[in-house]
């Protein structure tokens, strides 16, 4: 019998780009065994369009990518997730709404691409650099054979995914 697909969220405060790239990648790299949401705490409304454009440039899918709130994964209709991940030090530190079924939690915290100034050619950059450190990530994270491990050693695993290169500040816990 086939495992079932593992559901993961990942948060951001805006839910524009990080996040994105997140749900996207692993929809992807995940191969059917995960499926990946993406929201923010104050969603812009819309996905970055570098964030967009990176993705639609490395192949992966960027249909059906919106901004959105957490709200809508903390409803009584919302899918159980199994894991949630914040990827920005701000989605971090807030109060995060109650995820029905204790998914596993962790921050992988990167430096956020959409608050760089300068050309375009250095905007661009910080996008493909976000991407790189959270593929890293994400394909570290599909190779954990979950299945074989306990809550407390596939919870140590996430957190120590979360501060490869490119970590921002440590936090010991998240929602």
């Amino acid at each position: 019998m086939p495992e079932p697909a593992y559901n993961v969220l990942f948060l951001c405060t805006g839910n524009s780009a990080r996040s994105i790239l997140a749900e996207a990648m692993l929809n992807k790299e995940g191969g059917g065994r995960f499926r990946a949401f993406s929201a923010g705490s104050q969603p812009k409304g819309e996905p970055h369009p570098l964030a967009l454009q990176v993705l639609r440039e490395s192949d992966y899918p960027t249909e059906g990518l919106r901004s959105k709130s957490w709200d809508e994964f903390a409803g009584p209709d919302a899918p159980v997730m199994d894991f949630v991940f914040t990827v920005c030090d701000n989605a971090a530190g807030e109060a995060c709404p109650y995820w029905p079924g204790q998914p596993v939690t962790a921050h992988w915290g990167i430096e956020d691409p959409a608050a760089v100034d300068g050309s375009d050619m250095e905007r661009k950059r910080a996008f493909v650099t976000a991407q790189r450190y959270l593929r890293n990530r994400i394909a570290a994270f599909v190779a954990l054979p979950l299945s074989s491990l306990d809550g407390v050693a596939l919870s140590a695993k996430v957190r120590e995914i979360g501060q490869q290169a490119g970590a921002t500040s440590p936090r010991p816990e998240v929602a």
